[in-house]
Parts: structure tokens; C-alpha cells; sequence
């Protein structure tokens, strides 16, 4: 029980001193986050006294005091009071440029190699280059019937999509299909133009 109550009582001020370390989300940031030409914000709702020309503040500037100036008093309703909380001192902050640069746009190509003819019929590789990265390849034109659509159907399931060889070796330098000696040597010379096209 005693270790328990430890526990709990240990994890309680390890989180509540995180807390205070740290402190609330966001309160460190807003001073390095808003630009020197923005004037901080007076809690009355009107602009603090902005920046001098060459960008200092009056509390900046050598022999300047930090108090507010009569001529910001004289703007006050009469016969109102300011209290402590109420007066705001200016700092000048230095908020470091930011540069972001963009990724460079990468343009998305098809390039259709030659129609190659061979044994059972003829065929054409398309590829889809991403940069000049291969994202997908599809034969077309391949026969559809018989054992040469079989064979076809063989070659396109090995070498095609973005999920094929083509892809994954970003080369003509493909595997050959078995049984399908031919078809795949046309694949590849129509797809080895292609490449040479892009």
C-alpha cells in the first residue's frame, strides 16, 4: 500500500514539475513567432508603440527608459487609473527569417516503346516515369487467344503494373518468362526503347 501511495505521489510532482518547467503550450513561442513590425498587443485592446525607425524599440534604444512616455498616458479616459497589470513594456524581437523551400515539381510521363513484331503476333511497352523513376509498365497490343494469350497473360502478370519487375528493376534487364521465351524477348526489346525514348 505505502509503495502505491509513492508511486502516485511521485508521479503527481514529477508531473506537476513538468508542467511548471515547461510551462503552458505555445507561451515561449508567441514572442519568437510574431515579426519585429507587428506592435504587440496591449491588453485595453490597442497596438503597443511599434518599433522605431531601423527597428528599435524605445526600451531598446541607449538612454531610453522602459516606462511608458507621458503621450501615452494623455490617450487615457480621464479619470482612470493604471495599475500594474495593466502597463505592457515593449521588447524588440528578432524573429529569424523563415525559408522554405518547395520540392522540386516532378513531372509524371508516359513513354510507348515501338511495336515489336515476333513469333506468335506483335506488342508495345508502355511505361509511366515519375522523374526518371519507372512508376508502371504495361505491354500492349499482345495477342489474347490461345496459347499466345496464355503466354501473354504469363508475361504480363510477371513484368507489368507497378507492382512488376519492370518496376521493381527499373531496367530492361528482366527475367525471362518460361514458356514464353519470345513473347518476353519482344517485351523486353519494346520496353529497352522505351527507355531510351525517355
Amino acid at each position: 500500500m505505502r509503495r502505491a501511495l509513492l508511486a502516485i505521489t511521485g508521479l503527481a510532482a514529477g508531473t506537476t514539475a513538468l508542467v511548471v518547467l515547461k510551462g503552458a503550450p505555445g507561451t515561449s513561442q508567441a514572442a519568437q513567432d510574431r515579426p519585429v513590425a507587428e506592435a504587440p498587443v496591449v491588453p485595453g485592446g490597442s497596438a503597443a508603440p511599434g518599433p522605431a525607425p531601423g527597428g528599435v524599440t524605445p526600451s531598446a534604444r541607449p538612454g531610453a527608459s522602459a516606462k511608458p512616455s507621458a503621450k501615452a498616458g494623455a490617450s487615457r479616459a480621464p479619470g482612470t487609473r493604471t495599475s500594474a497589470t495593466t502597463r505592457v513594456t515593449t521588447r524588440a524581437t528578432t524573429a529569424a527569417p523563415r525559408t522554405t523551400t518547395s520540392a522540386p515539381k516532378v513531372t509524371t510521363r508516359t513513354v510507348t516503346g515501338p511495336v515489336v513484331s515476333y513469333r506468335y503476333g506483335s506488342l508495345q511497352v508502355r511505361i509511366t516515369l515519375s522523374g526518371s523513376r519507372i512508376v508502371d509498365a504495361t505491354g500492349l497490343g499482345m495477342p489474347l487467344d490461345g496459347q499466345s494469350g496464355l503466354r501473354s497473360d504469363d508475361v504480363q502478370a510477371r513484368y507489368s503494373g507497378s507492382s512488376g519487375e519492370v518496376v521493381a528493376k527499373q531496367s530492361a534487364n528482366l527475367n525471362t518468362v518460361s514458356g514464353a521465351t519470345y513473347t518476353s524477348t519482344a517485351y523486353k526489346q519494346s520496353l529497352q526503347a522505351a527507355l531510351d525514348k525517355a
